[in-house]
């Protein structure tokens, strides 16, 4: 995103000091006018005697002193006779050196580039050039110069300049007649083209708003946010047709044609579901569900090596020992975990679903692992058994690409059980992924909450293996935990039932402060967070130890909103402290932030030294440092992973002084403050209220209005995911 007050200048360029192929990166020396200058910046391969367009602005670099700093170029055929020949004789196209170079200008003259690209041929006229050098020099020529005018083209039509070095060392010099053909394959072809860049660079080259190409983007767009917006793995035809045709601004019968040719070539795959209803969905989460449901039958149907002996009365031991009394429902879990191949424990907050963890891990011993959905859930995992929990993506050695992971079944996990917690959390392709990792006869054993949202991402696997009836399962109801007195647990298990929470019981774990409107909510948790509760604590950090949860995004008393005002209140400007604008967002050393966007190709470091791709939306992390000159925001992330941004990819971190309580799964804080001040009755339901309010290990504080709260508990609505797991389990089942 270009700077408001971006300037430009025209330069020849004199060389190229650095440049990293993969990324587009390069130092480079220019001069405009007598001055000699170096540019920064995500550049096209330049070569020496080129005339360059620089958009961007001077900064002072500590250690180099003055650059300007690039954020596009435009590149200009050099004209004179001496700028064409430091062109060709640069190095950038491989096979003509310098006196390569002098030889084809003194024959050519001014027409040297155009014969270069619309007449190759006679470059035999040249001696010492045959047909085959002059075909290797053309193809060398065409290469770099198209490849150079696809960046161009495409930053033309805002696409980044790292995205476009991207395209264009994918598509190479073939990029301009490929997208001009068909922009619509870029989504298809390209990891982070989405269709909206796609349709506006479409738009722009004059390609007709009913073309089919569109048309079947569109259909397949449809499908795509319905699965990253709600969680969809389908959607109803008539359903899909008509937000189509919404979104594209055209008339539903002209996509009938389109949805014809994306069912032929299979991209679309229909399926009739059990209420009469014709499913459509994309391939890939048509053939995820079915696999998983296979794999599960894999999983329940292999013979068990080791059976337990004597597990009732090793599971007496195991109470006696820790001083505690399973009841009978509890019992039953640990025994049938134990026993089976497949297993599933639900429950709610205090129901004992850790000491049942810990049970079943002294009853297995070694061979087991543990993991969860994230980072944060992960390490609660660890500090709550005393083994070691790995993140999903750790776990099965993530390869840096979309849904590659290490452990496969080519490769499986080394292991006799794997326990995974917060189960709520995982999608359809990360259940998957971790399904195919498991050799058959590895036990498998699925811990969370069914009353929580369901997963950010697509499908709703906890959900639908419970509501098929095929799986083994036990739900936890009894309250177990010793701190049962906890208002938190009860009211909890109150909302979850349907009763309002009782408020401000005297020396208790849950407070209500009444406030009329958002903005007085605001202002109060702006006061709880930053003074009252701190101190109410005892040494609590309120950025650390507070989490402001909020149902909505927007509004007086939304998370961008409250965002804002934290962070004023919290993580104040100061003289020595680095911020970076970006948008309307400020970043400052110190903030609180949250990715917001799974990005595969995002390198990390760990403390101990190892590296990795990959960043993943929901991951907590703070800003440990900012590089003003090269605009560079570093993230130190609760998994002690550091990840540095450039400036274009600020746009995947946004500051979390407060989060959605979507965004909060599978974390858990020690106070929770929850503005409950009205909205939409979409968000303002019993789940999302349950899922806040499980977030909580010591204090919850809600703050607004207590018929808010009356109407949360209310409204019992969960808004239908379209998912067709629950039916594929029963086919591989053989289950009604």
């Amino acid at each position: 995103m270009p700077d408001q007050d971006a300037q430009q200048l025209e330069a020849t360029v004199e060389g190229t000091v650095f440049r990293n192929e993969e990324n587009g990166y390069s130092v480079v020396e220019v001069r405009t006018g007598r001055e000699s200058v170096v540019a920064v910046g995500t550049l096209p391969p330049l070569a020496a005697g080129e005339q360059i367009l620089l958009t961007g602005g001077w900064v002072e670099h500590p250690q180099y002193g003055r650059q300007w700093k690039a954020v596009s170029c435009e590149i200009r055929k050099p004209t004179t006779l001496l700028g064409i020949e430091r062109y060709l004789g640069s190095g950038l196209i491989r096979g003509i050196g310098p006196a390569t170079a002098k030889l084809i200008v003194a024959e050519f003259g001014k027409e040297t580039l155009d014969i270069m690209s619309e007449h190759p041929e006679r470059l035999t006229e040249i001696p010492g050039i045959g047909k085959k050098r002059a075909a290797q020099l053309a193809a060398s020529f065409q290469e770099q110069y198209g490849a150079r005018e696809a960046m161009v083209f495409l930053q033309s039509y805002g696409v980044s300049p790292s995205l476009a070095v991207k395209i264009s060392r994918i598509y190479g010099a073939d990029a301009q007649r490929k997208i001009r053909e068909n922009p619509y394959r870029l989504i298809d072809d390209i990891e982070g083209v989405g269709f909206l860049t796609a349709d506006r660079i479409a738009l722009s080259l004059g390609i007709p708003q009913d073309s089919d190409y569109r048309l079947k983007a569109g259909l397949k767009y449809a499908l795509q946010e319905a699965a990253n917006g709600e969680g969809h793995t389908y959607l109803p035809r008539e359903e899909l047709l008509e937000r189509a045709a919404r979104g594209l601004r055209i008339q539903g019968e002209m996509l009938l044609h389109a949805l014809d040719g994306l069912l032929f070539s299979r991209e679309i795959i229909a399926a009739d579901m059990p209420d009469g209803v014709q499913a459509m969905m994309l391939s890939p989460f048509f053939y995820a569900e079915k696999e998983i449901a296979r794999y599960l039958r894999l999983l329940m149907n292999a013979a068990q090596t080791a059976i337990l002996p004597e597990v009732d009365r090793r599971i007496r031991d195991f109470e006696k020992s820790g001083g505690i009394c399973f009841s009978e429902n509890q019992r039953r879990a640990v025994s049938e975990a134990v026993q089976r191949g497949l297993m599933v424990i639900t429950g709610g907050p205090g129901t004992g679903k850790t000491t049942i963890i810990n049970c079943i891990l002294a009853l297995l011993g070694e061979g087991v692992l543990l993991a969860a959905p994230t980072g944060r859930a992960a390490k609660r995992m660890s500090e709550a058994t005393g083994h070691e929990a790995k993140t999903l993506h750790r776990l099965l050695e993530f390869a840096g690409e979309e849904g590659k992971f290490l452990r496969d079944e080519q490769n499986p996990l080394d292991c006799a059980c794997v326990i995974v917690d917060e189960m709520s959390m995982v999608d359809v392709f990360l259940m998957r992924s971790l399904l195919r990792a498991l050799r058959p006869g590895t036990r498998l054993i699925l811990v969370g909450d069914a009353d929580q949202l369901p997963s950010v991402g697509a499908g709703n696997v906890l959900g639908d293996i419970l509501q098929s009836g095929a799986v083994p399962s036990v739900r936890l109801t009894d309250i177990f935990r010793q701190s049962g007195e906890s208002l938190i647990v009860l009211n909890a298990h109150r909302i979850n039932g349907g009763e309002n929470p009782i408020l401000n019981r005297r020396d208790s774990d849950f407070f209500f402060e009444r406030q009329p409107t958002a903005e007085d909510a605001a202002a109060a948790i702006v006061g709880l967070c930053a003074r009252r509760l701190p101190a109410f604590l005892k040494s609590a950090d309120p950025v650390r130890d507070i989490q402001v949860l909020s149902p909505s995004r927007k509004a007086g008393a939304g998370v961008q909103q409250l965002n804002a005002l934290l962070q004023e209140q919290l993580n104040p400007p100061a003289p020595r402290k680095r911020e970076l604008a970006y948008g309307s967002a400020v970043f400052r050393t110190g903030d609180k932030v949250m990715h917001v966007k799974n990005n595969y190709q995002l390198p990390w470091r760990a403390d101990d030294g190892t590296e990795g791709m990959g960043v993943f939306n929901g991951d907590v992390g703070f800003v440990s440092a900012i590089d003003m000159d090269d605009r560079i925001v570093t993230v130190r992330y609760d998994d002690e992973r550091t990840v540095e941004y450039d400036y274009q990819q600020l746009e995947e971190l946004e500051l979390a002084y407060c989060l959605s309580v979507h965004k909060s799964q599978g974390s858990e804080f020690p106070c929770v403050v929850m503005p409950v001040v009205g909205g939409p009755p979409r968000l303002l339901t019993r789940n999302l209220f349950y899922t806040a309010l499980t977030r909580a290990r010591k204090l919850v504080v809600l703050v607004g209005r207590e018929e808010c709260i009356a109407q949360m508990v209310r409204n019992n609505h969960i808004a239908r995911r379209y998912t067709a797991l629950q039916l594929r389990l029963a086919e591989e089942m053989g289950t009604p």
